[in-house]
């Protein structure tokens, strides 16, 4: 998707400040729902993400919205996130709406086993990790100005109406007895408890953090699309399921030496999350992480039907496609640890 580079530098000049060209442009392998390119010039690169062209549902592709928390997180908050400089609304600049925001140089890992990082430093890599999704989930979002950036009441029955709707719906990519299960399952089963609203980043993931290359720590959390006002422990539940899944078309932990990769138990890893959160446990854990395995499902069960329709562009497609029975029997497992 090439994008004028001569009506984007004209746009930058006027609302980034300090921007000179000449402007280079070249895009990401990745952001396959909004195209994301690196903007150089001889003094600075950036990062812009752009909506896709075409014709696209209504809540989709909202780079308004990924603006919008990141600008505010940026501003208020000790989440580490990359500065937010301009949103344009104008589709006649590159033909959609985007946005721009600083380009942070740093590691980005791929394996929540960490294997690009010395073994030494593995566990502190992990536990950056933890502690910057307790750091997201501690932000008050009405003292950000993100008190209405979604409902702040009734997240999970909503998240489980919505994805078994779309599983139903999706006929193309056929049925599998533990989600049907799932579907009945989850519901009956909901805590009792719901817990106070926060900002939850939706897929939070190894992959979707820079790491600085020298230290442990964590310079940016990425990827926003799926942020909203949700449950804090469903969003920690989707980056901790990892230690129960499996090596897939994504990488999973169940099996592998955790000792010997250097890597915290699944244990440390949610007491580590809890102490920076400043929670005592997390009593429900069983289900969130049955709730976030079906999630994933459900995704994978999506593709699967884009793969039957000839509508999937990425090349995983059918690698994640072909895993969506293998997470929802996961997922139905899960369920039955449920007390």
């Amino acid at each position: 998707m090439e994008l004028d580079e001569h009506r984007l530098a004209a746009y930058l000049t006027e609302h980034v400040p300090e921007f000179a060209g000449p402007l280079s442009v070249r895009q990401f392998k990745g952001g396959q729902s909004n195209p994301t390119y690196l903007l150089a010039t001889p003094a600075r690169r950036y990062v812009l993400r752009r909506k896709p062209p075409g014709i696209l549902l209504a809540s989709a592709h909202a780079v308004d919205r990924e603006y919008r928390v990141i600008r505010a997180l940026g501003d208020g908050s000790d989440v580490p996130v990359p500065r937010a400089y301009t949103l344009c609304t104008d589709s006649t600049v590159i033909g959609t709406w985007f946005y721009v925001m600083e380009y942070v140089a740093g590691r980005i890992l791929w394996d929540p086993a960490l294997l690009e990082v010395e073994i030494g430093a593995r566990r502190a890599h992990a536990l950056a990790l933890a502690a910057t999704l307790a750091t997201l989930h501690r932000v008050d979002p009405v003292s950000v100005g993100l008190g209405d950036f979604g409902k702040p009441a009734g997240y999970m029955a909503r998240q489980i109406a919505r994805w078994s709707k779309q599983y139903i719906e999706d006929a193309a990519a056929g049925r599998f007895d533990s989600m049907d299960r799932l579907i009945e399952w989850l519901p009956q089963h909901l805590p009792a408890v719901e817990q106070p609203a926060a900002i939850v980043h939706g897929d939070y993931r190894v992959d979707n953090v820079i790491f600085d290359p020298r230290e442990p720590r964590v310079l940016a959390v990425l990827d926003w699309e799926l942020a909203t006002l949700g449950d804090p422990l469903a969003d920690f539940a989707y980056h901790l399921m990892l230690y129960r899944l499996p090596a897939l078309s994504i990488p999973g932990l169940l099996g592998r030496d955790l000792v010997a990769l250097g890597l915290p138990t699944e244990q440390e890893y949610v007491a580590h999350y809890c102490e920076r959160a400043g929670r005592p446990r997390i009593d429900d854990l069983e289900f969130y992480l049955a709730f976030s395995m079906f999630r994933l499902a459900g995704i994978f069960h999506g593709i699967c039907g884009r793969v039957a329709r000839g509508t999937a562009v990425s090349e995983k497609a059918r690698d994640y496609a072909r895993h969506v029975r293998t997470v929802a029997d996961c997922a139905w497992q899960q369920a039955q640890s449920v007390g």
